[in-house]
């Protein structure tokens, strides 16, 4: 199984960016999805779940500003982040779970920096 996250960049103050991860080797509708991010210095937190009926759910500090998707056509998950601050600034993963097997699988991370 490979999750192949993108999307990350430098953006200002109140941007915005779309993350995406692809996934590839595994049946993607049986996977739960989510968004984690990871600072410097600190652990990595998640940031925004979706289940397999696309149930989702927020950290607090994004609601109202990140929406995380799916689209099983494309096995992909989307991270789609607005009026980003700097405090969002941090490496973000993509995590895939299995329930049915009970295996969890991670991304190798995209980069989000946001500068003041």
């Amino acid at each position: 199984v490979q999750l192949q996250a993108s999307g990350g960049g430098l953006v200002q103050a109140g941007g915005s960016l779309r993350l995406s991860c692809v996934i590839s080797g595994t049946i993607f509708r049986r996977n739960a999805m989510a968004w984690y991010r990871q600072a410097p210095g600190k652990q990595r937190d998640v940031v925004a779940t979706i289940t397999t009926s696309s149930i989702t759910r927020y950290v607090d500090s994004v609601k109202g500003r990140f929406t995380i998707s799916r689209d099983n056509a494309k096995n992909t998950v989307y991270l789609q982040m607005n009026d980003l601050q700097p405090e969002d600034t941090a490496v973000y993963y993509c995590k895939a779970s299995d329930g049915s097997i009970a295996r969890d699988y991670w991304g190798q991370g995209t980069l989000v920096t946001v500068s003041s």
